[in-house]
This record gives C-alpha cells, sequence and structure tokens, in this order.
C-alpha cells in the first residue's frame, strides 16, 4: 500500500509563510534545512519533506534576485537618461 502526498493545510501555511519571507531570512532558512539534510539527523520521509520546501524557498530567493536585479537595471536606465539630459 502506497501513501498518498496529502496537502494539509499546515503545508499551504508554511508556503504562504515562505513567500513573505525577505531574501535574508529565506536564504538562512535553506542553509538550515539542508545543514540539517547533510548531518543525517533526519529521516527519509523528513529529509524528502524538507527537500519539498528548499525547492519552495530557493524558487523564493530566485523571485527576490530577479526583482532586485530588474530594480538595479532600471536605476541604471534612469541614471543614463538623466546624464543624456544634463549633455544635451
Amino acid at each position: 500500500m502506497t501513501k498518498k502526498p496529502q496537502t494539509s493545510k499546515a503545508s499551504k501555511d508554511r508556503s504562504e509563510a515562505d513567500e513573505a519571507l525577505d531574501f535574508d531570512a529565506a536564504l538562512a532558512e535553506l542553509e538550515s534545512i539542508i545543514e540539517r539534510i547533510e548531518s543525517g539527523e533526519v529521516g527519509l520521509e523528513e529529509s524528502l519533506t524538507a527537500y519539498e520546501r528548499g525547492v519552495g524557498i530557493a524558487s523564493r530567493c530566485r523571485t527576490l534576485l530577479e526583482r532586485a536585479e530588474q530594480r538595479v537595471t532600471e536605476l541604471g536606465e534612469r541614471l543614463d537618461a538623466s546624464e543624456s539630459d544634463t549633455d544635451a
């Protein structure tokens, strides 16, 4: 008999909480998850659950980095535009 993965309210709540993490908090949580898995202090099922959560947090970090990159690009474009205006 195989266990069917369950999407519980706790899992949904955790996912929503992960979405609220800022970059530094998300990175710290991801590092903590990696340490727990690599240490072997958790069993297979808990490792898989932690890995799944880590994937979600890594995705959150990627999104935050993309937003930061976009902001830097926009600021650079504004700077270029203002320099062009003063040169004219």
